[in-house]
């Protein structure tokens, strides 16, 4: 039986490297004392209401791509699909790092160093939005009439996540690390993000 099936699979797999980016910045990594001070509170909230509604985003077209792999589904189909929630994503990465810019340093004592992290986060995140528009543009340019050449091109797709999902979220690691952490851990919006984006693990 003829189709894109396979490749599509080996595409829904390296995209759940996706979802565990979105889960970076979801505070749910950390948990314990809740003795975070006001302002790291309110740096905590103001940045994880602005993650809540992007990471639905990702986990809507990480779902819309994981839909298209159920079926066998025709090639123009897929490239519509995967063009779309590419593009999804990409905006809400680029999102997700004006939310982190715009918050500013978090308060965690060390000044110059919340502003190194939060800054390396911010470019990590832009970096991961213009991933995300560069495999639009690749799954955009694939030949449909060819189904021999568009699964070819798929796998390249695929090997191109899967690098982007194991390379994706030291910074945002770094930046969430400690009391920063704890504080994000405590808000409800960020919880929220990290099951909504989360593929079948917990933090």
């Amino acid at each position: 039986m003829e189709g894109t099936n396979p490749v599509n699979k080996k595409l829904a797999a390296a995209l759940s490297g996706g979802a565990v980016l979105a889960m970076a910045l979801s505070g749910c990594s950390s948990s314990g004392d809740d003795g975070s001070s006001a302002k790291l509170s309110a740096w905590a909230k103001q940045v994880c209401d602005s993650v809540q509604p992007q990471a639905k985003k990702i986990a809507a077209a990480n779902a819309a791509i994981q839909k298209q792999t159920s079926d066998n589904s025709a090639p123009e189909d897929v490239q519509k699909t995967d063009s779309q929630a590419f593009q999804d994503m990409s905006d809400a990465y680029k999102a997700i790092g004006a939310a982190v810019d715009q918050a500013g340093a978090p308060d965690s004592g060390d000044a110059k160093n919340a502003a190194q992290k939060q800054q390396g986060a911010v470019k990590e995140l832009n970096d991961i939005a213009a991933s995300y528009a560069s495999l639009k543009k690749q799954v955009d340019a694939l030949d449909t009439k060819d189904q021999a050449k568009f699964a070819d091109g798929l796998k390249d797709v695929a090997s191109e996540l899967d690098k982007l999902s194991k390379n994706g979220n030291g910074a945002l690691k770094d930046l969430e690390a400690g009391d920063v952490g704890k504080a994000m851990a405590e808000q409800a919006s960020c919880k929220s993000a990290a099951s909504s984006s989360a593929p079948a693990t917990t933090g």
